[in-house]
């Protein structure tokens, strides 16, 4: 894909770059509904050492380019998420508002991997870094829910149980060492349209927490689906598409939907299988795939 760049790359000096990883729902049960009309879930949410890159310039005025082959598909206007963080982080801090920011968009959009809720988390710890007198832990979660649903989440970007809409978040335990195939066919897909198709009935979820194991972490996955599958299957049948050929890739250990959808993902146990598939897939299809590994304790995580 053509890379794009919606601006001038901004001639100020580098403050910070970041680097927004993608976010992956291991499992993810609807357990209820607010009264506010928001979703409650149970997910294991990882993150790979795929992602956006964030840079923060010096600049005389607020700005926002963005490039990469995903480019296209985003406005760089005020509603833009980045903008919004970076909007919100001065106004919470009393930093001046005056940065450029250059997001390097190389994940999809709408595609159920946390993208957006990533790159304003990334805006966030950036940001952080450069203020006289950073928000503490609870006030920078607080902004972050402001953001969004996955954005607190996206903040550390290590493995965490997340409950409620997506503010209360479990830390966990190592996870085993796996690799991982993302694919998505290229078709964006509404997470709003998702839920509004889901009217099978709320999950009830044992909180136990997954084993450090490849064998006990496949066996807790088995019981925990995704319950958003379904209702995105029916709306986009690029998903079974793609499921069926991650599940027929040599190494597969587990085929699921991310999220909303339209990613998925495959696990492998070792890099070089995933490497090889992602190969296979790339020669075949036109869709967009990345091996890539998880990221433990902020580190990437693979073998």
């Amino acid at each position: 894909m053509e890379a794009i760049e919606k601006t001038d790359r901004p001639r100020g000096r580098l403050l910070a770059a970041e680097t927004a990883w993608a976010k992956v729902n291991l499992s993810l049960q609807v357990t209820g509904r607010r009264s506010d009309g928001y979703h409650e879930l149970s997910s294991l949410v990882v993150f790979t050492d795929a992602g956006d890159r964030i840079e923060i310039f010096d600049a005389e005025a607020p700005q926002l380019s963005i490039k990469g082959p995903y480019a296209g598909a985003l406005d760089a206007g005020e509603d833009n998420l980045v903008r919004r963080a970076a909007r919100a982080f001065c106004a919470l801090t009393g930093l001046p508002d005056r940065f450029a920011i250059v997001l390097t968009k190389t994940l999809p959009v709408a595609a159920g991997i946390g993208g957006g809720s990533a790159d304003a988390a990334a805006v966030l710890r950036g940001l952080a870094g450069l203020a006289p007198e950073a928000p503490d832990a609870a006030a920078l979660h607080d902004l972050a829910l402001s953001l969004g649903a996955d954005v607190p989440a996206c903040l550390d970007s290590r493995p965490v149980i997340m409950f409620g809409i997506g503010e209360k978040l479990e830390p966990i335990g190592a996870l085993p060492r796996v690799a991982m195939v993302l694919a998505n066919p290229g078709v964006p897909l509404s997470t709003a349209a998702v839920f509004r198709r889901r009217d099978a009935p709320y999950a009830q979820v044992e909180r136990v927490a997954p084993p450090a194991d490849l064998e006990g972490l496949l066996s807790w996955l088995a019981l925990r689906g995704n319950d958003l599958e379904e209702p995105a299957r029916v709306l986009c049948p690029e998903v079974a598409q793609v499921l069926e050929a991650l599940s027929a890739s040599a190494g597969c250990r587990l085929a699921r939907m991310s999220g909303s959808g339209a990613t998925c993902f495959a696990l492998y146990e070792n890099t070089a299988q995933a490497e090889a598939a992602a190969r296979v897939l790339g020669q075949r299809t036109a869709w967009w795939v990345v091996a890539t590994g998880l990221r433990q304790d902020g580190q990437p995580k693979g073998s």
